[in-house]
């Protein structure tokens, strides 16, 4: 599986669109995803204290695009880039910070 964090209302769009899409699509040309063990590395560096925001767990067997691997710094990422399919979405998780900001994984995926 891999995952994305998402915007409340950009998943709540694209359930009626047919269709995820988000930001960084627009603006990088693609949508950041993440292996479940960079989930929180991700979280914590860029959406700390953030509200409003949920985990998105994904199939990519089920994804209509391909994925590319790309290195980031040390770390080698998923990227889709074109918009995400909603059925390749198999879990959608509530994802709020914790009291001083940060984000622990949600108690089905530890």
């Amino acid at each position: 599986m891999v995952y994305h964090i998402a915007n409340l209302s950009d998943w709540e769009n694209a359930k009626t669109a047919g269709a995820y899409s988000c930001e960084s699509l627009t603006k990088e040309g693609f949508i950041h995803l993440s292996r479940i063990d960079q989930v929180l590395f991700v979280a914590n560096s860029f959406f700390k204290g953030v509200h409003d925001l949920v985990l998105l767990e994904i199939d990519p067997i089920k994804i209509k695009q391909a994925l590319r691997y790309e290195m980031v710094n040390d770390q080698v990422f998923p990227h889709l880039y074109s918009n995400l399919n909603i059925d390749a979405v198999i879990n959608v998780y509530d994802f709020p910070p914790s009291e001083d900001g940060t984000f622990q994984l949600p108690s089905k995926l530890q």
